[in-house]
């Protein structure tokens, strides 16, 4: 009998690398709890079929390994981008973040998620509590949400007088037009979903004890102010679209479909390259035939419960 063809090792770790993520992702799914058959029903009708698993997975990793290649180009050239995530609640915004930084480097690809601004922060010139955050060469900052907090929440809930707003909406295309002068490359993702869409998660993250951390006042306000926060959005596309930072919108129904189209559009945003690399080799560890290990007490170790 013909022996089966020898895999190679590329498709070795291909292998391996989907089953990690998988592992991964059903540790997730079975650390739900089971959803009430009223929402499994609404899910079901509200979403069409979607990529298969497996399928999803090949097409994740393979943009997550040029996610590599742009992080090693930046650190090599020195560049500096910015990346807005903006959208309404539950649109998908911390799931591709996720899976952008998920296999970088920390001290290159960083994320912004700044809290609300403090009494002190209030009396500032309003974009100086976000200019700190910026890259220097070499770094990648992701904002999970952004100085559009003023054209958004701030103005829908009432946190910004009509005044500021508009003084914002005067102030913001030149600001960002100093930025790309300056040599960061701004990019600026909307996540958009449905009505219905917003609903059916936020029932999801009700029902999840698990999620139910992602489930603030202000999101639940902004249910009874969908009208106001499209309104705010339509407002903030006429006045902030530029030439040097234009809006890109993600339709955000579909979580997987999103992710992956939202990553594939970034790294085309970017004329990365291939950086060379000196080869890497393991040194031989040195042994001192004097040394002896010792003993430590039993205490300091972890139960071993598992």
């Amino acid at each position: 009998m013909a022996k089966p063809p020898k895999k190679e090792p590329a498709l070795d770790w291909l292998e391996a690398e989907l089953a990690d993520t998988l592992d991964e992702d059903y540790e997730l799914e079975m650390s739900e709890p089971a959803l009430s058959m009223e929402l499994r029903r609404l899910y079901r009708e509200a979403h069409p079929p979607t990529l298969e698993r497996k399928d999803y997975f090949e097409q994740l990793i393979r943009l997550q390994s040029e996610l590599i290649k742009l992080q090693d180009w930046v650190q090599h050239t020195g560049e500096k981008i910015v990346v807005i995530f903006e959208g309404r609640d539950s649109a998908g915004k911390g799931g591709v973040i996720k899976r952008i930084t998920q296999r970088l480097n920390p001290r290159i690809v960083r994320t912004v998620a700044l809290p609300a601004p403090s009494d002190r922060e209030k009396t500032q010139w309003y974009f100086q509590r976000y200019v700190p955050h910026l890259p220097a060469a070499g770094e990648i900052v992701l904002f999970d949400r952004s100085w559009y907090n003023r054209s958004g929440v701030e103005r829908v809930m009432g946190f910004a007088s009509e005044d500021e707003v508009e003084q914002f909406f005067n102030d913001v295309p030149e600001f960002e037009r100093m930025l790309v002068r300056s040599g960061i490359r701004l990019v600026k993702y909307w996540f958009s979903i449905t009505d219905a869409e917003q609903q059916l998660r936020f029932l999801m993250r009700i029902h999840d004890p698990m999620k139910q951390w992602k489930l603030s006042p202000m999101d639940l306000q902004s249910r009874v102010r969908w009208e106001d926060y499209t309104k705010a959005k339509e407002d903030t596309f006429a006045r902030t679209n530029i030439p040097e930072a234009p809006w890109y919108i993600v339709p955000g129904n579909d979580k997987k479909r999103a992710r992956l189209n939202c990553i594939d559009h970034l790294l085309s945003m970017v004329p990365y390259e291939p950086v060379e690399h000196e080869e890497v080799n393991l040194p031989d560890r040195v042994h001192n035939e004097e040394y002896e290990r010792a003993v430590l007490p039993p205490e300091l170790y972890v139960p071993s419960k598992y």
